[in-house]
Formats: structure tokens, C-alpha cells, sequence
């Protein structure tokens, strides 16, 4: 696995290689390739990754689905999951 660092001004998507499933909690994602399993834990959070695509930047994705006072951590949880290749480049 490469490593890949989040910046939030970058474009990102949610990988091709990961479905969703939505759950009251939130969302699954699960990667077909490395069969791993992620729990998106606020609906919240799902809209953010599911809208990543339809911006510029991680940055105007969080800004248009979050409130200012939470906004840091979006940014931190979609770091992780760019580790967990459930979110990728484009």
C-alpha cells in the first residue's frame, strides 16, 4: 500500500474500488480489493464522502455539508480515511 497524505485544498473522491451502505449509524464502506470494512460512524460524515466529487477541494466539501465549529474534525476523519483508501485522489 502507498501511502498518500491528506490536504484538505486537494481534490479527492471516493475510491471505485468502495461501496456504501447505509446504516443508522452512518454508512459502511467496504473496499472490493482489500476486502477491509469501515464503519463511517455520523450520516454527516457519509454526505461529505459521498459529495467529495462535486468540489474543488476536501475543504469546500466540508465547508457546504458541516458547521464551522466542527469542521476540523471532518478534515482529520477524512485523513483517515485516505489511509484506509476508502477516499482517493482524482
Amino acid at each position: 500500500m502507498e501511502s498518500t497524505t491528506f490536504d484538505v485544498a486537494a481534490p479527492w473522491q471516493l475510491s471505485p474500488d468502495v461501496s456504501i451502505r447505509d446504516e443508522i449509524f452512518g454508512a459502511l464502506a467496504y473496499h472490493h480489493i482489500t476486502r477491509r470494512l469501515v464503519f463511517l460512524k455520523s450520516r454527516t460524515l457519509v454526505d461529505v464522502v459521498r459529495d467529495l466529487h462535486n468540489h474543488a477541494s476536501a475543504q469546500d466539501a466540508i465547508t457546504s455539508n458541516v458547521a464551522e465549529a466542527e469542521r476540523d474534525s471532518y478534515a482529520r476523519a477524512l485523513s483517515a480515511l485516505v489511509n484506509a483508501e476508502v477516499v482517493c485522489g482524482r
